[in-house]
């Protein structure tokens, strides 16, 4: 039971750092509430699980293809510049009316979680390195029922720190200024169009190296 605790503690760590996810989420929960922040971590989560499957499947390894990572760096560019920019024109008088007009519905929080992590080559290494190596190390020394199980631990350990972050996200509207939430989604905004310009750079670089071959 220790170690299956321990995979639930390896889920938390990997979903902990900084990045965009965590940066929209941030973003959704104070203009939004616990639910948008909720659902924008639940869509990354379900990009997690299709890379853990392809993973499982040993498929993943196409995605490493250079046209298909260019692809997925460029596409990712787009998106995050993209939520990033709406973040910020829809800043101005967000956080004071938020209560006061009709929340934008949830499917739009899931989609941006969804395609930040799917379009994410940093998740297809993520994911393969770590979740690799665990399906190499259990399949060898234990049984396809203990990896699942594992594999289910981490995924907690991921669920657990989604419900954390929206609770922290939505949270701040109660105990912080408007000008201090202002700023907290400001710079969430800002956050997710630094992402994306390095996205924006990794792809072209890619670009570049692919032409020069």
């Amino acid at each position: 039971m220790s170690v299956f605790f321990s995979y639930i503690l390896l889920g938390v760590t990997l979903a902990a750092p900084i990045g965009p996810v965590n940066a929209a989420q941030l973003d959704k929960g104070i203009k939004n509430g616990f639910w948008h922040a909720w659902v924008v971590g639940v869509g990354a989560m379900i990009a997690d699980a299709l890379y853990m499957l392809l993973v499982y499947l040993g498929v993943v390894h196409f995605l490493e293809v250079p046209m298909v990572k260019t692809f997925l760096w460029l596409f990712g560019f787009f998106i995050l510049v993209y939520i990033g920019v709406e973040s910020l024109k829809g800043e101005s008088g967000a956080i004071t009316v938020t209560s006061r007009r009709s929340s934008p519905p949830l499917i739009r929080s899931f989609g941006s979680g969804f395609f930040m992590c799917l379009c994410n080559p940093l998740s297809i290494v993520f994911w393969l390195g770590i979740y690799g190596s665990i399906v190499a190390k259990t399949s060898a020394h234990h049984s396809s029922e203990q990896l699942l199980l594992y594999s289910a631990a981490i995924f907690i350990g991921v669920s657990l720190w989604d419900i954390t972050m929206a609770g922290i996200a939505s949270g701040f509207r109660k105990y912080l200024s408007e000008r201090m939430l202002a700023l907290i989604s400001t710079a969430s905004g800002i956050c997710l169009i630094l992402f994306g310009i390095y996205f924006g750079w990794e792809g072209v670089t890619a670009v570049l190296e692919f032409r020069s071959h």
